[in-house]
């Protein structure tokens, strides 16, 4: 079995720089001016960042469900209910399973952190924002900032590991309670966890990179031995780190005692190896055979002795293999996404805030179809009046459940009751 990695440890040290959680806008990097690096200010971005801010307290149906123990027996009236009366659609009665969609919240137990949770990067850091598509395709200073950044996060991402809330929903998908999972993160953990489950990656996975020419795929693991041949000092920097593990922590004070110093913005301050100076390599196969453009014409793909992608070429970049923020979901996986949703007969969120409008579409697909909904999120999430308003005079779990606790402490418990239930 192949392991995946993806979002970035919140213990490490370069949150506001090497972060990617969930859908998230997903990239790991954030992009601002450092005059000692010779990167260029980012023009002001026409895209809005969703709901950066607090939202609303959340509204806890059934009220028991403030309690671990209530919100256990929720969930577990919520999964084990027959399909609710009110369900409409093409697809009325055909399947009585629970279709997950999943966040950054479930993955912050792994050590990865979320954007807009207790210690999200929207929080602890209040001027981040990602890089955006249309900058890391059009310029070479971006790129080699983002690559620079994601270089130095990949060892942490590498060490993530799924956690109890992934090997749950796994027990829960064996049982028969769950016909598949959409998953707004990036960090393939629920692959790994529960391949046999189906799950579809809304927004991609950082496992590999993608040429923006030819669309081939590039392992990411091999790709970060690339970047270590093409940037011997960065390489040198980072074994340095690893072995001192300045990156397993995110207190400043223990990251400068193990040689990890960084400037006020989060970037890394390595006087030897400014970003200016970070280098990639290209696609490999554009590069051994250009591809013709749009308009015709031969790409031309030039770099250096070693391999590193020259400016002067027209194709072969590669990206991360993820949805970037002003970059359009694949429609294949959109379309995808509602079968999921359409298949189901009841929706349960976790670890979500549902502030990207890519989730909520399908939540709000979810409501229209009278599906019940499920979210099990720590704070509030996007629109819970439109969601429950209507329950809080006659809450009933097996119609609608909202709690705001961390997944670990139920499901494992619910998955352990399932099986009791199993055996009576």
């Amino acid at each position: 079995m192949t392991q995946n990695y993806g979002t970035v440890p919140s213990t490490l040290g370069l949150r506001s720089s090497l972060h990617t959680p969930s859908f998230s806008p997903l990239l790991p990097a954030n992009v601002s001016a450092v005059g000692n690096n010779n990167v260029l200010p980012m023009t002001a971005p026409a895209i809005r960042i969703p709901f950066t801010g607090p939202l609303p307290p959340p509204i806890i149906v059934p009220p028991s469900a403030r309690t671990v123990s209530g919100a256990i027996d929720a969930l577990l009236s919520f999964l084990t209910a027959p399909p609710s009366p009110y369900l409409r659609g093409v697809d009325v009665g055909r399947n009585a399973q629970t279709v997950l969609l999943t966040g950054a919240g479930i993955s912050v137990a792994s050590g990865l952190s979320d954007y807009r949770g207790e210690n999200g990067t929207y929080v602890t850091n209040k001027t981040y924002r990602p890089i955006y598509f249309h900058e890391f395709a059009k310029r070479h200073e971006s790129r080699k900032r983002y690559w620079a950044r994601s270089f130095v996060g990949w060892p942490g991402l590498v060490k993530a590991k799924p956690n109890l809330t992934h090997w749950a929903i796994k027990d829960i998908g064996t049982k028969g309670y769950l016909s598949s999972v959409v998953t707004q993160n990036v960090d393939s953990f629920h692959s790994f966890a529960h391949p046999e489950l189906s799950t579809l990656e809304l927004h991609g996975y950082l496992r590999s990179v993608v040429c923006l020419t030819c669309r081939d795929q590039v392992p990411r693991d091999e790709f970060q031995k690339s970047l270590e041949r093409l940037n011997p000092t960065w390489a040198e920097f980072l074994a340095r780190m690893v072995e001192t593990g300045a990156l397993d922590t995110d207190h400043p004070e223990e990251q400068r005692r193990k040689g990890l110093k960084l400037n006020p913005d989060g970037d890394v301050d390595l006087a030897e190896a400014p970003y200016s100076t970070f280098r990639y390599p290209s696609c490999p196969r554009c590069l051994e055979k250009p591809p013709r453009l749009k308009d015709g014409t031969l790409a031309r793909v030039e770099v250096e002795n070693d391999g590193a992608w020259l400016p002067t070429s027209t194709a072969g970049i590669l990206k991360p293999a993820v949805t970037m923020f002003g970059e359009n979901i694949d429609p294949d996986v959109k379309t995808a996404a509602e079968e999921a949703i359409d298949d189901a007969g009841r929706l349960l969120v976790l670890g979500s805030s549902l502030a990207t409008y890519s989730a909520w579409r399908l939540v709000e697909r979810a409501h229209k179809r009278g599906m019940p909904i499920g979210i099990i999120n720590i704070g509030g999430v996007r629109n819970e009046p439109v969601l429950f308003g209507t329950q809080l005079e006659k809450p009933d779990a097996e119609l609608g459940l909202r709690c705001s606790l961390n997944t670990e402490l139920i499901l494992p418990e619910v998955v352990r009751q399932l099986s009791a239930l199993a055996h009576m």
